[in-house]
């Protein structure tokens, strides 16, 4: 392991890697051993945050369905317990799970990992890892890499135990007394959900309990649900709200059943999303619309965090129907969560923080992207809903949404991609001042958000630096028809000029 190239493995404030051979061009470079030493890193990281000793650290770990999860499992678990760690090993198991093994009572771990890479190809896996205060950042990555590097761990004189936990049980069992409080059914608190239908889809994921151990409990009847046995290989359709082929499952088996509501997860199922009972979907701008009006009718007045590439229909949404402040930042979900946190600390309330592909975190959950919890306030607004006639989609109907939407991919040639694409960035902003009715937004916290005024177009565009990719993705919107391809038109003129940049995805 001595010419290891360990930071390799770093994604974010994650680990990711090739874990089983089949895809050319991919090789293996997480292996049992590589987990293994990221065990005992964990462990002398997390006892060297907490001033312990590592014989004195409890930690949690699980996986999703991923084929290399139990093999990749049982080598962290070897590296934690020659620490000296007592381990609980709660098999399959979701990533909010895994974090909530620190705080639930029983379990009220040092620290957890969890065995994912959400919804990355079956090739892959990868590492999260928790604390008491939540998911770890890109410098503790970065610490516990040079920890895994140098390899210098003082393994105790006797291995640490390991328990088997029934985490998810647990977790679950926290969700449906949540909802059983929320929605305070007059007659039927135990079952709030009897006599609806909700479809659960978990793409053979780690999301099939939530079909057993929280709806049922709660009285829905959940015939319909499918892919719910754990398979690593995917045979149905990626585990993704966002993959188009995963949305059109769900949404289809919903009118297929006539379903009262449909919910599907990531691998995860740190990530929700749902349809509702016409087989409409509630993803996107439509779910950050949803829950910012559960969000705000709880707690008036306070700002919702989202990502750069939300519509200006959700901000016209937040801020005038429903009285909130909409706070735009960067992609990245642990931006948007970080960002939230630190308006609380500074005196702005903020309650939600909530990325477009679906990381949604509630203030009241940790802030926390639970894509279960956040699930689940769906429900107890669709059982209270239910109780006073209504409907849920009733919340956003005043919702503004673009008549087209697209996303290009631009791809950068250039050896240092982050260099030229903050200059394509930078000569793009200086090409928006000499444009009639094109404006750059304020507040632009990523690349350069722009406004599109002139009548064909009504709309606006994104072009921003992908977070770890040589790509420039390019977000546009519009309330004509056509308008997207007027705006696209400006700028295709524009970015020919710039050498270096594939522009093939604009046609």
């Amino acid at each position: 392991m001595s010419t290891f190239n360990w930071k390799q493995l770093q994604n974010g404030s994650d680990i990711r890697g090739v874990a089983l051979d089949g895809i050319p061009g991919e090789p293996v470079n997480l292996t049992p051993e590589v987990a293994c030493t990221l065990g005992g890193a964990f462990a002398q990281w997390l006892a060297q945050t907490l001033g312990k000793a590592p014989v004195e650290l409890t930690v949690a770990i699980g996986r999703d369905s991923r084929l290399s999860g139990p093999d990749l499992m049982a080598a962290a678990i070897k590296g934690l317990s020659a620490m000296g760690a007592q381990v609980y090993d709660c098999a399959l198991g979701s990533t909010p799970a895994m974090f909530m093994s620190t705080v639930i009572p029983g379990f009220e771990c040092d620290g957890a990992i969890m065995l994912t890479a959400s919804h990355l190809p079956w090739n892959r896996n990868g590492m999260k890892f928790f604390t008491r205060q939540g998911g770890v950042d890109k410098t503790d990555i970065n610490a516990m890499l040079a920890l895994a590097e140098a390899g210098q761990f003082k393994q105790a004189a006797a291995p640490g135990h390991i328990e088997s936990r029934d985490l998810i049980s647990a977790y679950a069992d926290g969700l449906v007394q949540q909802i059983r409080q929320s929605v305070k059914h007059p007659e039927n608190f135990n079952q709030p959900l009897k006599g609806l239908k909700v479809i659960v889809d978990a793409g053979n994921g780690a999301g099939g309990f939530y079909a057993s151990k929280v709806l049922e409990p709660l009285g829905a009847d959940t015939t319909g649900s499918q892919f719910l046995e754990p398979d690593g290989t995917f045979p149905n359709h990626v585990p993704n709200p966002e993959n188009a082929a995963a949305m059109a499952a769900i949404c289809n088996a919903v009118v297929e059943h006539k379903a009262d509501f449909g919910l599907i997860f990531d691998t995860d199922v740190d990530r929700g999303a749902a349809v509702d009972h016409t087989g409409r979907e509630l993803n996107r701008n439509r779910l950050i619309a949803l829950i910012s009006a559960i969000a705000l009718q709880e707690h008036p007045g306070s700002t919702v965090v989202t990502d750069s590439i939300t519509s200006e229909g959700l901000t016209r949404f937040i801020e005038e129907d429903l009285g909130g402040s909409h706070h735009r930042f960067r992609r990245g979900y642990k931006n948007v969560i970080n960002e939230a946190i630190r308006l609380n600390r500074a005196g702005q309330e903020c309650w939600l923080a909530i990325e477009t592909s679906g990381h949604g975190a509630m203030r009241e959950n940790y802030f926390l992207d639970d894509g279960a919890y956040l699930v689940s306030k769906l429900l107890v607004e669709l059982a209270r809903c239910r109780l006073s006639g209504k409907s849920l989609p009733d919340l956003i109907a005043n919702l503004q949404e673009p008549i087209e939407s697209e996303e290009f991919r631009l791809k950068i040639l250039a050896e240092n991609f982050k260099t030229h694409g903050q200059e394509v960035i930078s000569k793009l902003e200086a090409f928006v001042a000499t444009q009639d009715g094109w404006e750059i937004a304020p507040n632009s916290y990523e690349g350069v958000r722009v406004r599109c005024q002139n009548p064909a177009e009504q709309g606006w565009f994104l072009l921003r630096l992908s977070l770890h990719d040589p790509v420039l993705p390019l977000n546009v919107e519009s309330n004509m028809e056509g308008g997207v391809e007027q705006i696209v038109a400006k700028l295709r003129s524009f970015l020919k000029a710039i050498p270096k940049l594939d522009l093939s995805a604009l046609g």
